[in-house]
């Protein structure tokens, strides 16, 4: 199902409003990142791995035409992880529903005095610790646009409805956004403008991820034990 939202804007650089549109599939940090067209994965690779560059664990965007620079595309860091945690300890016994931002990939097209268009594509990776209570819950994350280091245009919050099927621990979702983000003239480019995405956490939450701590998203999740070999 695509979902279409038109939110007001207030700024010398755009002309109206903002769309967003939301398609999603399911299947079985701010990071640093590039300009659209490029993917952003969580973690800095180390010098041998910047050598031998790994598969994408995401797919790369179709290109499109730009008549200048796209916007910045990031992932927020305090609202990259979602870990629910209960009880007063940070033990992977008292996690519960868990999830990570684990891929973004962007590009964006515009040329003359069109708006500018953004598509980009997200890969959630979810889980539920043993807290977690039912097979269903639903995450919800935002995407916001602001003015490049500046003010914040607009946010806007979607849910994300997930169900870990057949007792699994784990789920894998990928989002897909068209962003539209009109401009005041011909010469406001790409640049003047940053898009952020990340979970809707709590205080807590984003501390915990500003701290560096970290869980597997199925931390606390009771693993397949393995019989010796006979003797």
């Amino acid at each position: 199902m695509r979902r279409v939202l038109k939110v007001s804007l207030a700024s010398a650089l755009v002309a109206a409003t903002l769309s967003v549109g939301i398609a999603s599939t399911a299947s079985a940090q701010a990071y640093p990142t590039g300009r659209p067209g490029q993917q952003q994965q969580p973690g800095q690779a180390t010098a041998d791995q910047q050598q031998a560059p790994a598969a994408p664990r995401i797919a790369p965007l179709r290109r499109r035409a730009a008549a200048g620079p796209c916007p910045y595309v990031k992932i927020l860091y305090d609202a990259a992880r979602y870990v629910e945690l209960t009880g007063d300890r940070v033990t992977a016994s008292n996690v519960g529903f868990t999830g990570e931002i684990e891929g973004l990939s962007s590009d964006c097209g515009y040329q003359f005095d069109e708006p500018i268009t953004v598509e980009t594509r997200l890969l959630f990776n979810l889980g539920r610790g043993p807290q977690a209570q039912g097979d269903q819950h639903t995450y919800r994350y935002w995407v916001a646009v602001t003015e490049r280091n500046r003010a914040v245009l607009d946010k806007v919050y979607f849910d994300l409805p997930v169900t870990f099927e057949n007792g699994a621990q784990t789920a894998t979702v990928t989002q897909e956004q068209r962003i539209v983000i009109p401009r005041a003239d011909a010469t406001t480019s790409g640049d003047n403008f940053e898009i952020l995405v990340g979970f809707d956490v709590t205080p807590a939450m984003a501390e915990f991820n500003r701290s560096g701590s970290r869980f597997r998203v199925n931390a606390g999740a009771q693993q397949p034990t393995t019989q010796p070999p006979a003797q």
